[in-house]
């Protein structure tokens, strides 16, 4: 027994250095390299779906049909939708819970390391048979990310590649979620309340909850698709007795928590930025807690909003109205929050900054916009138009997506132990910025003009603004592998100027009370922390 104990002292002795080669990454249980594979794997994803969004904007530059025939067209918006929202969003704030978690609440890891690498490396085939597809007889599924029936059950062999993608990714969700609300919940160090919590950590315990809650609803629905489609069931099938209505409701049963499931890691991101570059402690810090809780219980009884279209009866439209405009009260106490920590602060604005303010700007825009859609008179003109379109990109991609690039600028330097050249950082902020709104807001006009979505052709008077948003979504997607080129690569190379323990002037936590590059191993023993758990004594 002596022996097995004296090895065990001497297997951990040297905890600076990871193990080297292939094996560390295949076998990889710690913490930082799996959210490294994380996010590795959620920018290829995100090339990926933008070289389908390019393909959708290259067709859609001038009337008629130029470069893909109508079949196509279908398959990549379906594709795209599929992989923005499973391969590239949803992995990228997992890769950050991974990384940033254990470092904020004093954890030597993750609880369960082995299951983190197993949640891992599930994505991996999952992916390949979502981009194999395409080369399935018959193309890709082409029935829209949403995967109504009955057109699922008329598709080729692939829907049931996408189906089997779709359960193996919610297999890899679910496991990550218990990982996270376990290591939250047993493995802060001691004298860290759960209201002393970093908001970071507060908004994925409750994302991880709405996870578990959702992604098995997603699965029961595709897995009835699956029955109609090989083994005589009807569920959604009108000829046997089915209703295709049925699986909308399921589906958005699923798909509402979905949307905020991509948005709460943002917002405990922002909350970790704002504060940091006005040198200020969040504004109330409490009421960020209940009202993200608040957005998660709301989220589950606003789900018909996307169905006002159905045949609803007016009882039904009136509850999902008012449903959906009491959720913008949480959303606006956290906008407001953000505006009062900035309020008077001592602000400066370096890139991590620029992105949280391009947040807070672009998705209340995106905000404003769904609460226009919450109205069911005006939601049943615009239903399916480009004007969904907009509302849903203002809120995902400059939500998400811009909280998720603001995050890499504000870690990356604890990541890599050297800082992010500044200008290029700028340069990407403001290329995204004017791209984006260049990409999307003339969607808005063309939406209320009634272009429906999902079209591969349109009549000569939309010509003008859907050129303007072709043009800008190239640049946009150029940008972001400027991104990766010349901001990201350069610190995973160790190029840049070395930063201290703590670079930036206001940032408040405890990652910030460890060595840059964070190590290996941190906090084998847990800290003591002060008064405000934001600080190791000693």
């Amino acid at each position: 027994m002596s022996a097995v104990l004296d090895h065990h002292d001497h297997a951990h002795d040297d905890h600076g250095h990871a193990p080297a080669g292939w094996r560390r990454w295949v076998y990889a249980t710690n913490h930082k390299d799996i959210g490294t594979l994380y996010l590795l794997f959620s920018f290829t994803m995100l090339m990926v779906g933008g070289v389908l969004a390019l393909g959708i904007r290259a067709e859609l530059f001038q009337p008629g049909l130029q470069i893909v025939n109508p079949e196509l067209f279908n398959q990549f918006t379906t594709m795209h939708g599929i992989i923005m929202v499973f391969g590239a969003i949803m992995p990228a704030f997992v890769g950050f819970a991974n990384w940033m978690i254990p470092l904020q609440i004093g954890a030597a890891d993750m609880a369960f390391a082995r299951m983190n690498n197993f949640s891992f490396w599930l994505m991996i085939p999952a992916a390949l048979m979502l981009v194999g597809s395409f080369f399935m007889p018959g193309g890709a599924p082409a029935a829209g990310w949403t995967l109504y029936a009955p057109l699922t059950l008329q598709m080729g062999p692939s829907m049931d590649a996408g189906i089997f993608a779709l359960h193996i990714l919610g297999a890899s969700s679910i496991m990550g979620s218990i990982n996270i609300i376990v290591t939250i919940l047993n493995m802060r160090a001691p004298g860290m309340t759960l209201m002393k919590m970093p908001m970071f950590a507060w908004t994925w315990l409750i994302t991880a909850y709405l996870l578990i809650a959702v992604m098995p609803v997603l699965a029961g629905a595709i897995t009835m698709t699956l029955t109609d489609r090989h083994f005589g069931t009807s569920f959604f099938n009108p000829a046997g007795g089915g209703d295709p209505v049925m699986y909308q409701h399921i589906f958005w049963f699923f798909g509402h928590p979905e949307v905020y499931i991509m948005i709460l890691p943002a917002f405990g991101i922002i909350s970790h930025i704002v504060p940091a570059f006005s040198r200020k402690k969040l504004f109330g810090y409490a009421s960020m807690v209940y009202a993200t809780s608040s957005i998660a219980i709301l989220s589950f009884i606003v789900w018909a909003h996307h169905m006002f279209t159905t045949g609803m009866p007016v009882t039904g439209q009136l509850f999902f109205m008012y449903a959906t405009m009491l959720i913008a009260v949480p959303t606006a106490v956290k906008i407001f929050n953000w505006i009062a920590t900035m309020w008077r602060g001592s602000m400066t604005f370096e890139t991590p900054m620029l992105f949280a303010v391009g947040f807070i700007f672009v998705f209340t825009m995106g905000g404003f916009t769904g609460l226009i859609l919450a109205m069911a008179p005006i939601d049943i003109q615009l239903q399916d138009t480009y004007y969904v379109v907009a509302h849903f990109h203002y809120v995902l991609v400059a939500g998400s997506l811009f909280a998720l690039f603001a995050g890499v600028y504000f870690w990356i330097p604890k990541w890599t132990g050297v800082m992010y050249n500044e200008s290029r950082g700028k340069i990407h902020f403001w290329w995204s910025l004017i791209s984006f709104n260049v990409t999307f807001f003339p969607m808005h006009f063309l939406g209320l003009a009634g272009m429906p979505r999902r079209y591969a052709d349109y009549p000569m008077q939309f010509t003008d603004f859907n050129m303007i948003a072709s043009v800008g979504g190239f640049f946009f997607g150029f940008v972001q592998v400027y991104f990766f080129v010349f901001v990201v690569l350069p610190c995973m190379l160790g190029k840049g100027e070395k930063v201290p323990q703590k670079p930036w002037e206001g940032a408040e936590g405890l990652e910030w009370e460890v060595p840059s590059p964070a190590p290996f191993h941190t906090f084998e023993n847990p800290p003591k922390l002060d008064a405000t758990a934001t600080r190791v004594i000693g």
